[in-house]
């Protein structure tokens, strides 16, 4: 009797884990723990339209005026919580003289609306068309800095949209995955309750916006792909299998840590800084 109710829940979490699939991508929260100004940073808090009419929040952290402006950031976080949370990845950049322009994705904090994939990739695109006519953005470098998720939809976008990909001085992918289906088995493989159903949530995922499709179409433009050795979200043969595929010019930084845990490390910020340096030609002009 047990073992009949316990294989009845299995199936019926089954059947609700495979059918919200695209759903598990997103994690969002509404709350905002923090704001730029809790950690003594200059912001402009911006509100911007995505290409359907959904209001996004959009926090721009500039560089004090003592501080030399380097180039700007497109930061991109992951699939939970909201930039108050993410901000702890970039808030070191502006004294370092890069302005960073950190997005919420529909339904993330003060964002509006409901995240789905092919919705958060115009959600991406809006907030790049905000970022790229910035004046304060202009005739300086741009990159585009994604984490794990962000990662994955950004580098998707940068390697199919050469209109994106060639304002970009270089892109840098944090724990990115190879495609969602990859992803999603991985994940999936991790509890008990749902190792079975690998396979047939993987075969649920879209397939038609994966990074390993068109990673290697971000060159000529500048790519550094980062991984933790330790990371049990994303597993680190993401990022070798994507670096494989990758074109030139490309690097690998890869640091002994978690997911996107990369930026505590004051080294991996220094090995970061010097990479932008390194590409830090900027286009003649952003627009």
């Amino acid at each position: 009797m047990v073992s009949s109710k316990i294989s009845k829940f299995i199936l019926f979490a089954a059947a609700i884990f495979i059918s919200g699939c695209q759903g598990l991508l997103f994690y969002p929260s509404k709350e905002m723990v923090r704001t730029p100004a809790d950690v003594d940073l200059t912001y402009d808090d911006i509100y911007l339209e995505s290409a359907d009419g959904t209001k996004l929040n959009a926090w721009f952290l500039t560089v004090d005026e003592e501080v030399e402006v380097k180039g700007s950031v497109y930061f991109l976080h992951g699939n939970a919580q909201n930039i108050s949370q993410h901000l702890a990845s970039v808030y070191w950049l502006p004294k370092q003289g890069y302005q960073v322009f950190l997005l919420d994705y529909r339904g993330y904090g003060n964002s509006e609306g409901t995240p789905v994939l092919s919705d958060v990739l115009t959600d991406i695109n809006a907030g790049f068309e905000f970022i790229v006519n910035h004046p304060k953005t202009q005739n300086k470098p741009l990159y585009l800095l994604g984490q794990s998720l962000g990662a994955s939809m950004s580098g998707y976008l940068a390697g199919s949209q050469p209109q994106m990909r060639d304002k970009f001085s270089a892109v840098i992918l944090d724990a990115a995955f190879t495609s969602y289906a990859d992803a999603s088995q991985s994940v999936a493989s991790q509890s008990w309750i749902t190792w079975l159903f690998q396979y047939p949530v993987a075969w649920s995922m879209p397939d038609n916006y994966d990074l390993i499709d068109v990673v290697d179409k971000i060159s000529p433009t500048p790519l550094l792909i980062i991984h933790g050795k330790q990371d049990n979200i994303i597993p680190y043969q993401h990022s070798q299998t994507l670096l494989a595929k990758a074109k030139q010019p490309k690097a690998l930084l890869s640091y002994n840590g978690g997911h996107i845990a990369t930026f505590t490390d004051e080294g991996n910020q220094q090995l970061l800084v010097e990479f932008m340096q390194r590409y830090q030609k900027a286009k003649i002009s952003n627009k």
